[in-house]
């Protein structure tokens, strides 16, 4: 287990923007960030970060929390594992408690797959840095590829020896179970025997885009022709190769921050790019592309533009991955190199200077690649020019923003020399539009202004009691600790015998001017969710000197940590309306902490108030007229009850 001074620690120097900005793009709003929902598809951004409350909130999925609730939402991190990648990321020691047998048996079996991953690939580095073989045969093609020592150590680049069970020897040796050994594909097991699933290549560790090795590529250095060139792991529980991009770890900062990515195809491209300084680029890793790839790379960035080899082969694979990025609404650039050339032998013999005004350069609108390329293909044939132009409006029919697929449209036009209808009935055709309703409906658009009669909407009926309830959590939150003057209104006689409130000043902490007050008017809460947080709240408040929310949402369950952040980020996200008509009034920059806790109070007991009056007329009339006396009268003392406070308030009634 991990020791509570280290996990102090970690919450005290983890800054919650700095963390989520490494898997989402975010953008300032006010004191706050916003971005789009990484737990969703949406196009107008609902997921918001607060770095002075260091919560978030993904108002999408109902999702919120700390630093730590984010990691084990989004990379799926226990929170053992969520509390160590901060430690490592923020160069945090982490102390741990002793572990029983018992306790390491029942370690969560993903994490053994993890750690048994990560220990592969220390065994592989170490063996290509450290071992005759590894030094001779490894290190000596990384070189020879023109990486440095620096580039290599960066991307975990290793070398399995070419022995049989050098890596399972070892693992088993170390305490590493056969069975993840088996389960991650770095062992293979046939009956009695075992052995290295990745004996004799050299080795690129996948890692996810928190940090953590999923699996691993491995490419041959032999010729032998009945063996793969290129060895991939398997698909386990942590490696899923349709989800996972090669250099998203080292590369997401940079594409959030360019705010474009380079798909290229393979690792030693993406190693080369990044290499000379283009670090803004990853690798479908010789796989075919995958929408859940496209969606990992429009986490960070709405740009991509595909880098391809000249040869026939690699713009084929392309032209289907830019259809497939089309298709999920994103924006999509290609860029060739010259013949002969790919991205790695392109990026290692230019600078960073040169390399980046070749791309800038030679960068193209698909339209004008896809025109190029398969005009090539067709030259004078009519059948063919046919076919490529409705290729070319196969991949426009894809892109789900209308406004974009028209102007694609017209571009296509004019690089093809045909007609706009022509494309825009073909387009219609493909999207499966009937032509003959959408003329109707262009023909209705275009009558003559005719006044309709339209139905006024409702509003939606603000439930007013718990609105408050929500403000009352939201004020201990905020400043239940806080010590203020508070003017409390005592009921009292006048020389005339009427009831009349009278001020009176007293200092005490804002939870317990809030507590005492809802104790001596026996009001409880009716939301059960906020009668639990409250429960939990006031007995914190109770207990500790400075209250920090971050530090409070670690110690409760995840649903009540959910509540609390969608309490703390609502009005951040939404200006409230009506409010004001509804008599519910927030507080204002100008009023003070002790007028806003006050205002609460008392408009909940104006509220219960009027609540009162309405039960008691209705009791009226059930009843004779003896009693009817007796109910009017308590009628009249709550309505004079209700004029103070309104009084009070500086409200009419």
């Amino acid at each position: 287990m991990i020791h509570k001074s280290t996990i102090e620690a970690v919450f005290e120097t983890a800054r919650l923007e700095e963390v989520i900005g490494d898997f989402v793009q975010l953008k300032k709003a006010g004191s706050n960030f916003k971005g789009l929902s990484p737990f969703s598809e949406e196009r107008t951004p609902s997921f918001m970060v607060s770095p002075v409350k260091q919560i978030w909130k993904d108002f999408s999925s109902g999702k919120g929390g700390n630093v730590v609730a984010f990691l084990m939402e989004h990379e799926h991190f226990t929170y053992p594992e969520a509390i160590k990648y901060l430690a490592k990321k923020y160069n945090i020691e982490v102390e741990e408690t002793e572990q029983t047998d018992e306790q390491k048996q029942q370690a969560d079996e993903r994490e053994s797959m993890y750690l048994v991953s990560e220990f592969a690939s220390t065994f592989f580095q170490n063996s290509l840095h450290k071992t005759e073989q590894g030094k001779a045969i490894g290190l000596t093609y990384f070189k020879e590829r023109g990486f440095t020592e620096e580039t290599i150590k960066k991307f975990n680049l290793g070398y399995s020896p070419d022995t049989w069970e050098a890596l399972t020897s070892e693992a088993i040796k170390k305490g590493y179970q056969l069975k993840y050994l088996e389960q991650t594909g770095l062992t293979v097991v046939r009956e009695e025997k075992q052995f290295d699933r990745f004996k004799g290549r050299i080795m690129f560790p996948i890692q996810s885009m928190s940090g953590r090795v999923l699996g691993f590529g491995g490419r041959i250095l032999t010729n032998e022709k009945k063996t793969a060139k290129y060895l991939n792991s398997p698909e386990s529980d942590i490696y899923h190769k349709s989800k996972v991009l090669y250099g998203i770890y080292h590369a997401k900062q940079s594409i959030a921050k360019e705010d474009n990515c380079y798909l290229v195809e393979g690792y030693t491209d993406v190693i080369q790019f990044n290499q000379t300084g283009v670090k803004n680029v990853v690798s479908s890793s010789g796989t075919a592309l995958t929408a859940d790839q496209i969606r990992l790379i429009s986490r960070l960035t709405k740009n991509v533009t595909v880098l391809f080899d000249s040869d026939a082969a690699g713009m084929r694979a392309s032209i289907r991955g830019i259809d497939l990025i089309l298709e999920q609404g994103m924006n999509v650039k290609v860029c060739s190199f010259p013949d002969g050339e790919d991205p790695d032998s392109f990026a290692k013999q230019n600078t960073f200077e040169e390399l980046s005004s070749y791309l800038d350069e030679n960068v193209q609108d698909f339209i004008s690649f896809k025109a190029s390329l398969l005009q090539q293909e067709s030259k004078d044939d009519p059948i063919k020019k046919a076919e490529l132009i409705r290729d070319m409006v196969t991949s426009i029919a894809k892109i789900p923003d209308v406004i974009k697929r028209e102007v694609y449209v017209r571009e296509c036009s004019r690089i093809m020399d045909i007609s706009e209808d022509v494309l825009f009935d073909t387009l219609a055709q493909l999207r499966n539009v009937d032509l003959k309703d959408q003329r109707k409906q262009q023909k209705k658009e275009q009558k003559p202004l005719e006044v309709v009669k339209t139905e006024t909407q409702k509003q939606p009926k603000v439930n007013r009691q718990y609105v408050l309830e929500r403000h009352i959590i939201k004020a201990l939150l905020i400043y239940g600790v806080q010590e203020e003057e508070f003017e409390d209104l005592i009921m009292k006689e006048n020389e005339e015998g009427e009831l009349v409130l009278e001020p009176e000043i007293h200092k005490i902490k804002v939870f317990e001017k809030i507590y005492l007050d809802l104790q001596d008017d026996e009001i409880e809460f009716t939301d059960q969710v906020f009668k639990d947080i409250y429960a939990i709240l006031i007995e914190e408040l109770h207990q500790v000197d400075e209250f920090k929310i971050e530090s409070f949402i670690n110690k409760i369950q995840p649903e009540i940590a959910s509540e609390i952040t969608e309490i703390m980020m609502r009005e951040e996200r939404y200006e409230l309306h009506r409010w004001v008509d509804m008599e519910i009034h927030v507080k204002q920059k100008t009023d003070s902490i002790a007028e806003y806790v006050n205002n609460i109070i008392l408009s909940l007991r104006g509220f219960l108030i009027d609540q009162k009056i309405k039960e008691l007329s209705q009791e009226m009339k059930a009843q004779n007229i003896e009693s009817n006396m007796n109910v009017l009268e308590d009628i009249r003392d709550y309505q004079i009850l209700k004029k103070l406070l309104y009084r009070k308030l500086n409200r009419v009634i």
